[in-house]
């Protein structure tokens, strides 16, 4: 008993030593802590590593859901820095005062389009082939994650949303931008609406039907802000100023994204950078 009592009493010490030692990098300007929205992990991991290896700051990123890491931001009133996957999510971090308003840079572009898998087998081309009986697909959670609410976007604005809803054949939702792309790898679905730069993550598993310029309404790019949380502020400014240099922008590129408004506008001229989307009144859900 007085061995598994000083054991217990060492882990206590060893987990209060390592949480002291987190806050003390914190505090000293050592670390700043990145809510991150997965649309952006790939070459986020990367550029974070090049940048602590460049400059000693470790970057503590914690991925996930856009819009349930302003929550937890929100409600810990915690974070240095908030990069959503769409600037829907910055919109609301401003006005719920995570961030301070209009003072974010644009890191990327996101183009919508059909993810499928490795070399299209259902031979998916357009979103009413989704609403085919023969077909599974998912999307994100649209209350939560951005690739979810432009996917209803995308439905809604080329008039087959009440078509899908009737077929049925939108099995699930996901909880982030990765675990939607995850599902075509797993071959848990046939199709799921993504971004552009899914199949440039998972090329072996993943492969981008691109839709006619006409039916994409609304491009979005990547935000970056720093937080009204935060002690941190100058190594903040460096993280995203490292984020938009040429070194930055080529790891970017690296993963397949757009780095200005006119290589994203080729794709689709028409289409709005940015604004926000609001669900049509009386939605509930897709999946059934």
């Amino acid at each position: 008993m007085r061995l598994y009592i000083m054991a217990a009493f060492l882990a206590v010490v060893i987990v209060s030593i390592t949480v002291i030692g987190c806050i003390n990098d914190n505090v000293g300007g050592k670390s700043i802590t990145a809510f991150v929205g997965s649309a952006s992990k790939p070459p986020m991991e990367e550029a974070a590593a090049l940048f602590e290896k460049r400059t000693g700051i470790k970057v503590y990123l914690t991925f996930g859901g856009s819009g349930t890491l302003l929550s937890q931001m929100k409600l810990g009133k915690t974070g240095d820095l908030y990069i959503p996957g769409s600037p829907d999510y910055m919109v609301k971090a401003e006005r719920d005062g995570v961030v301070p308003p209009a003072n974010f840079k644009r890191i990327a572009y996101l183009i919508p389009a059909i993810c499928v898998q490795k070399g299209n087998p259902k031979g998916i081309m357009s979103l009413s082939d989704l609403a085919k009986p023969n077909i599974e697909f998912a999307i994100g959670e649209p209350g939560s994650v951005c690739v979810g609410l432009y996917a209803i976007e995308l439905l809604d604005h080329n008039h087959v949303l009440d078509q899908i809803k009737n077929a049925g054949t939108c099995k699930t939702y996901a909880s982030s931008c990765d675990n939607t792309a995850a599902l075509i790898g797993l071959k848990s679905v046939d199709a799921v609406i993504g971004w552009d730069v899914f199949a440039a993550w998972s090329p072996e598993t993943t492969t981008a039907i691109m839709l006619p310029a006409a039916q994409v309404p609304r491009i979005a790019y990547i935000p970056a802000a720093i937080s009204n949380f935060t002690v941190n502020k100058e190594n903040v400014e460096k993280f995203i100023d490292f984020l938009v240099s040429p070194d930055g922008q080529a790891i970017f590129r690296k993963w397949g994204y757009k780095t200005s408004e006119t290589e994203a506008k080729a794709i689709a001229p028409n289409a709005s950078i940015g604004g926000v989307y609001q669900l049509p009144p009386g939605f509930i859900t897709l999946v059934k």
